[in-house]
């Protein structure tokens, strides 16, 4: 068997071991959904940077730079520049709220300011898009395997998907938080190690941007246009200040300043780390010109251009980013199926036990859904491109309006969803043609939800003066 087989399959036992370990843990909805609000700044950092660096960050990354150069850089950048907003801005009183009316899911958040409508309204929306990204991370799992093993993509996606289902199925956030420090510290030992032997191998540093490299390789500034460059912090930045997995993971802060210290930490990580991928997918242009497979950049020179013992150790370090990142997905939705749907809308009285119990169930049904799906969408990038959009235009406005516009009504919180889904899907089909071609959709209808959200907010205004006032 293969030294790098042998590395993930070691840590894939180790991994659902740790899970189904902790689910003795797990005995109460409560610690199954925001681990009993005990997590203090380091289990935040570790949960909160484990979920954050997944196939988009490291297999998609490096996909971006092997085509764009240095500026993929904000493809992972534009996250943590995100999550520096989220750290100081929304989470700690997002956990206040959560904490005072004893909420478990961002849907609870949006019913309590907005109404049951936008709640229902929203949590259809993410969740569509929380299982592409959950597809996303299964694609990128199965490259692993691909490139190590030759195994198929439903192969690869059946393992990876059965990995994560199980033990974050058994454990729930808190047996997903100690999963996720074992998680970090792979990852860091894997990059940190990889990386100098990769920039070695061609020269170093300086070649990425010398005479064999493409002449835009060494601008942060360069964009192809939407989806390449700079454009991406309109994509990837909001994402990360409004999305659900991270608000329910703040929920289970113990207090307001473990949630602000360990949001913050990640993001600062973030940031660092957002120059790892990127290097070495330009490494890969360099010494593996060629590679028409996005998804297969990093995989292939990790394969094939270090030492067997080094490539092993980064290849496992890989695979756990895109398992971890997995686990985060599945908590979104199966928190927000048991409480946004089952508790609120079929079984008002369930009890403790039924909620979690549906919670599991939903995780089990998820993970096999974004099997399926891995099957189907093509890669990494544009399996997350379809749910950070979703995200952006669908939450971002009414979160941040919800905590900021105290006036704010369902009437806000339906157009601006409206009005951002509408924008979105109109731009992404190409309805007007070459008109369109240069925008960006999602800036566009992140500003069409914005300024409907505000339209609504002057026409209450207006109403409140009464006629001719």
């Amino acid at each position: 068997m293969p030294l790098h087989l042998i590395l993930i399959v070691t840590y894939s036992i180790v991994v659902v071991g740790l899970g189904i370990w902790t689910s003795r843990l797990v005995r109460s909805s409560s610690e199954f959904f925001v681990a009993g609000r005990s997590l203090g700044p380091g289990l935040i950092f570790a949960s909160m940077l484990a979920a954050n660096i997944g196939a988009g960050s490291t297999v998609g990354a490096a996909g971006l730079a092997y085509r764009d150069g240095i500026s993929a850089w904000w493809w992972v950048g534009s996250a943590g520049l995100g999550s520096l907003i989220f750290a100081f801005a929304v989470a700690p009183r997002m956990w206040a709220v959560a904490r005072e009316h004893d909420f478990y899911t961002t849907g609870d958040y949006l019913e309590f300011r907005y109404g049951a409508r936008v709640r229902t309204l929203a949590v259809v929306l993410v969740g569509a898009g929380a299982l592409a990204l959950l597809a996303g991370q299964l694609i990128a799992g199965a490259t692993i395997l691909n490139v190590v093993t030759g195994s198929p993509r439903w192969a690869g996606a059946l393992i990876g998907g059965g990995i994560m289902t199980v033990y974050f199925t058994a454990g729930g956030l808190l047996g997903s938080a100690w999963v996720n420090t074992l998680q970090l510290a792979v990852m860091v030992v894997g990059f940190a190690v990889a990386l100098p032997f990769a920039l070695s191998s061609v020269g170093g540093t300086p070649a990425l941007f010398g005479p064999a490299a493409p002449s835009w390789f060494g601008d942060i500034g360069y964009s192809a246009g939407p989806g390449s460059g700079w454009t991406l912090l309109a994509l990837t930045g909001p994402a990360f200040i409004v999305s659900p997995g991270l608000i329910q993971k703040a929920f289970g802060g113990r207090d307001a300043r473990s949630v602000r210290t360990g949001v913050a930490l990640n993001a600062v990580a973030l940031l660092l780390f957002a120059f790892a991928p990127v290097l070495l997918g330009m490494v890969a242009r360099l010494s593996m010109p060629g590679i028409t497979d996005s998804n297969a950049v990093l995989p292939s020179l990790l394969t094939h251009q270090l030492p067997p013992w080094l490539g092993a150790i980064a290849l496992a370090a890989v695979f756990s980013t895109e398992v971890d990142t997995c686990d985060a997905i599945l908590f979104m939705l199966s928190t927000s199926a048991s409480k946004d749907v089952y508790k609120r809308f079929l079984v008002p009285h369930a009890t403790d036990a039924q909620l979690l119990r549906v919670g599991r169930l939903t995780a089990l049904a998820g993970g096999a859904i974004g099997v399926v799906l891995a099957m189907w969408l093509n890669t990494v990038i544009g399996a997350l491109t379809i749910f950070y959009s979703l995200l952006v235009v669908t939450l971002f406005v009414p979160v941040m309006g919800g905590l900021y516009v105290r006036s704010a009504t369902e009437r806000n919180g339906l157009a601006a969803i409206a009005a951002g889904v509408i924008t979105l899907f109109v731009l992404r089909i190409g309805l007007f043609g070459p008109v369109t071609a240069g925008l960006d959709p999602t800036l566009c209808a992140l500003g069409a939800a914005a300024l409907a959200f505000g339209a609504m907010s002057l026409g209450a205004r207006k109403r409140a003066r009464g006629p001719g006032l």
